[in-house]
């Protein structure tokens, strides 16, 4: 469950009132209920970015691993009541996410383009009313050597993103940008389980 930060992004003691504006965008965020796979949890906000600050913490453990992630990232909501030119507006959400992928998206050339849409189509599909969008798709080979306890190559995936939302439903933002982190990490869309083996065998390999 997300819990409420109610102070300013310094970590003094506030010295106004927390906004309505900001209070009802937190009130939303905190009927965000993801899916079984993903794990959210309050973690210390940016200071000195904007007068209200929230922060979330999110993951998807690998099944196999308890110990290692599929995936994981940031939600962060920064808040300034007198508006902000470069944002365009008040409210300015942004997203980081990391994930493992598949050693050959490296070489595909429009997966940066595929990532990418992975953020634009959930907001529109999630009716997250925002514009003044931006932000970068990174892909990076690592090959390790010596005793470095961890897979000899990797090939990780990173998205960083902000936008300004328009409203106070940022329930609608952080839905949006757990899809983006379920669709780094691999997982099918939500309600669908793939079949294993065993299951394929059982079916006659269908």
């Amino acid at each position: 469950m997300v819990q409420q930060r109610t102070g300013p992004a310094d970590g003094t003691a506030p010295t106004a009132p927390v906004p309505a504006e900001f209070r009802a965008a937190l009130e939303a965020l905190a009927a965000v209920r993801p899916r079984a796979e993903v794990a959210l949890e309050t973690i210390p906000a940016p200071k000195r970015l904007a007068p209200w600050s929230h922060a979330i913490g999110l993951s998807i453990a690998d099944p196999s691993d308890d110990e290692e992630e599929l995936a994981s990232g940031r939600f962060i909501v920064l808040f300034d009541p007198a508006g902000h030119d470069a944002w365009e507006g008040t409210t300015r959400c942004v997203g980081y996410v990391s994930a493992r992928t598949d050693s050959e998206m490296i070489d595909d050339s429009m997966f940066s383009e595929v990532a990418w849409s992975w953020l634009t189509e959930a907001l529109v599909t999630a009716g997250a009313g925002h514009h003044a969008v931006g932000g970068t798709v990174t892909r990076t080979a690592s090959t390790r050597f010596g005793s470095i306890a961890a897979p000899e190559h990797s090939v990780d995936v990173e998205i960083r993103a902000s936008w300004t939302a328009e409203g106070t439903d940022l329930d609608r933002h952080l839905t949006a940008f757990l899809d983006v982190l379920a669709n780094a990490a691999g997982l099918p869309p939500a309600g669908v389980h793939l079949l294993g083996a065993s299951a394929q065998r059982a079916d006659g390999g269908a």
